[in-house]
């Protein structure tokens, strides 16, 4: 256990180490967790050399666009897991949950003022390139930023790859130099550090740690809080311990039928990962470490003649080669592109094809056309895609296969395409504990084309761009249970009062 690898950490102000600081500072705001987590290895590393006490500061923010109770409630069932660990180890902790908008501005510089050095969480996407570039233009000491993302660091490629299969050779030729190196499971086993005596009170007078077990433990924990009151907190909970045990009984009594099974709503086969890694409460490593383990794994097995394949290259079964190339393939896909397209979230980031078919039928005569609202509350003609929606309304979540069927019709759908990716990206953002997410982008742009490649017959509306329909579902797929499953579920009335919408 050490530094993060130099691949994964960037100095993103220029500026030095301040030995004489009394603190390191973690400042966690994508890898919520306390394992398998190379910015928190980092910032031990840091502690360990300069022999000071490690604060770990854990904001959560209420300004940004989609901030919901839904939201919240699950980031703060990971705060609520962070603070039992850290207080286990002897870690200072410091969460603070906003109680208004902007209430917090200050807090990071007022705390990095005593820092030796600042360790924060590299991600690509949402807010947080933004957020990390303005708080490095106002701490005064060096603040790393550690890429904690994936298997492969954001570094490992300069190139947009613009399909799957180009992108998984890349990854294939790549892993065998980066999947050995690991953050270590538990960073603070066996670490002494020394204790920080107590949090600087020029900061707690002004900014009260926020007592996450006191909020929780109240009837209505965020009622009080400036957001989204209509999302209402999803059914799943939030945290590393959550993650763990749902990662533990997929491997376990799911993963073996994975591949023949993970397509049919009826089955929910999936592993329901997705809201954990967007929120960083558990790591891709630890997923893919789980499944090598179940399938007793070695390097010894990997095939390099199946390089750029789908299934074969990691000399696993053929259920777990499926999930592997689902977690890291398409997923860091999605992160290849958010590192690298600034406006990787808008429409003039589609490929010039299926931006010209779509532009070609424009006009075309849509079979149903459908408002923001009417999508949002599943009012539609067509069963299956408005069980799709409840799921998201409801749930947070909805089936992965279903995804991409939802997404299609809502192009076909709507007055353009243009407006088509607005609605996609609304509804998902707003509902989807996964939304905001690379992988969430990956999905909703591959519906207009991103990823794919023209297909024929053309047809009207979608032009050249892949076409699905729920009938060919129905007829490939299980989905009668999940249609009964989802047509009972009523979806939450519409807040006539939402918070502004705040970038």
């Amino acid at each position: 256990m050490g530094f993060a690898p130099p691949g994964r950490v960037r100095n993103i102000n220029g500026k030095s180490v301040c030995p004489e600081g009394e603190y390191v500072l973690y400042w966690m705001t994508a890898q919520r967790r306390t394992s398998w987590n190379f910015a928190l290895e980092h910032a031990v590393a840091w502690a360990k050399k300069l022999r000071k006490p490690l604060l770990v500061f854990e904001p959560l923010r209420a300004g940004y666009r989609w901030a919901s109770v839904r939201v919240h409630q699950f980031v703060l069932d990971g705060m609520m897991d962070n603070a039992r660990r850290f207080a286990d180890r002897g870690v200072a902790y410091f969460p603070y949950v906003e109680p208004q908008a902007d209430a917090g501005k200050g807090l990071l510089a007022a705390l990095a003022e005593r820092a030796c050095v600042v360790v924060t969480d590299e991600s690509p996407a949402f807010f947080h390139p933004r957020m990390l570039t303005a708080a490095g233009a106002q701490v005064a000491t060096q603040v790393d930023a550690v890429d904690s993302n994936g298997l492969l660091p954001l570094t490992a490629s300069t190139t947009v790859f613009k399909t799957a299969f180009q992108f998984r050779r890349f990854v294939h030729a790549q892993l065998p130099d980066h999947h050995p190196v690991s953050p270590v499971a538990n960073p603070l086993r066996g670490t002494r550090l020394p204790r920080l005596p107590k949090l600087p009170a020029s900061v707690t007078r002004r900014w009260k740690p926020t007592d996450i077990a006191r909020l929780l433990r109240s009837a209505a924990p965020l009622d009080q809080f400036p957001i989204d009151q209509s999302v209402s907190a999803a059914s799943v909970s939030g945290g590393s311990a959550a993650a763990s045990e749902r990662l533990t009984a997929f491997v376990s009594h799911r993963l073996a039928e994975y591949a023949e099974l993970r397509n049919h709503p009826d089955s929910d086969a999936a592993s329901g990962l997705s809201p954990y890694l967007h929120f960083g409460h558990i790591s891709a490593h630890e997923a893919v470490h789980a499944v090598l383990q179940a399938e007793s794994w070695s390097p010894d097995r990997v095939n390099p003649g199946a390089r750029g394949r789908r299934s074969g290259w990691w000399g696993i079964s053929e259920s777990a080669e499926s999930f592997l190339d689902e977690l890291i393939t398409w997923r860091e896909l999605g992160y290849n592109m958010c590192a690298l397209e600034p406006k990787y979230a808008e429409y003039g980031s589609l490929p010039e094809w299926a931006r010209a078919t779509l532009e070609a039928h424009a006009d075309d005569v849509r079979p149903y056309v459908y408002s923001l609202e009417e999508f949002e509350e599943a009012r539609t003609h067509d069963a299956l895609w408005n069980a799709a929606q409840r799921q998201l309304l409801t749930e947070g979540r909805m089936h992965n296969y279903l995804r991409m069927l939802w997404g299609k019709k809502i192009l076909e759908w709507s007055p353009s395409p243009e407006l088509a990716l607005e609605i996609m990206i609304e509804l998902n953002n707003r509902y989807a504990l996964d939304g905001r997410d690379p992988n969430s982008y990956s999905g909703i742009f591959w519906v207009l084309g991103r990823y794919d490649r023209p297909w024929g017959p053309e047809r009207p509306v979608l032009g050249k761009v892949r076409y699905m329909t729920s009938e060919n579902t129905a007829r490939k797929l299980r989905v009668k249970e999940y249609i009964e499953r989802y047509t009972s579920h009523r979806p939450p009335s519409r807040a006539t009062n939402r918070p502004p919408r705040a970038s």
